[in-house]
């Protein structure tokens, strides 16, 4: 990849970049000023390009980074590149991205999911309780889902925020997907009543556990 071309994807962005947008995204944390549909836009037409995004990656700049992960060929990334791309300062949004459209479609998402899991850095062991919920779901077979279940209450009252967030949708999805565990995890939220009182808008499904396990089961019956 050139350096013009990798110039003029950065001059683009930069055209996108609007201070309405900034301004919604710094509440939540993230810290670039590019509508997402229209970055969207961007990475369709470019399609996949691994050593460009690299490139974008490697400039740290935080619209570059997301649009990075959308044009990037998962499986082309080694292990060492992951774990040192999870462990640098990335925004909630490119962590997400990063965890779930990268590293889930990776041959080493088993191997982080177990090294990142009871990583000390809080933002790394949320990216393997992300890959957890996903095998909660997919592929439980092997999962002390109980031991999940002492985990999260002994831990996830006290866990900084973005931990304690994948830790409450890890407890969320035991209860939705497993019947048996449902009760142990229903009490577990009540209990411990995290994000009990996030806001949340009209239409939208509470995070709060018990909420969540109870709504999702509804819709599930209900179509059953």
């Amino acid at each position: 990849m050139t350096d013009t071309a990798l110039a003029n994807v950065l001059d683009e962005l930069a055209a996108l970049e609007d201070p309405k947008v900034r301004a919604v995204n710094e509440k939540h944390g993230d810290d670039h000023g590019v509508n997402l549909t229209k970055l969207r836009a961007v990475a369709k037409r470019l399609k996949t390009q691994h050593d460009l995004a690299r490139d974008l990656w490697t400039t740290g700049d935080p619209a570059a980074r997301l649009l990075a992960l959308l044009i990037c060929r998962p499986k082309a990334f080694e292990r060492a590149e992951l774990d040192a791309m999870i462990r640098e300062p990335i925004s909630p949004k490119a962590h997400d991205w990063l965890v779930n459209y990268v590293v889930k479609k990776s041959p080493y998402a088993e191997e982080l999911r177990r090294t990142w899991f009871a990583d000390p850095d809080p933002v790394v062991a949320s990216a393997g309780w992300a890959l957890t919920t996903e095998r909660v779901t997919k592929s439980p077979d092997d999962l002390d889902l109980p031991g999940l279940l002492d985990t999260i209450e002994s831990d996830m009252k006290d866990a900084p925020a973005r931990l304690q967030w994948a830790m409450n949708h890890c407890l969320a999805q035991i209860g939705i997907d497993h019947p048996d565990l449902r009760a142990r995890a229903l009490q577990i939220g009540e209990r411990l009543e995290v994000l009990k009182d996030y806001p949340t808008p009209p239409g939208c499904t509470s995070p709060y556990a018990p909420a969540w396990i109870t709504e999702i089961v509804r819709r599930q019956e209900a179509v059953s």
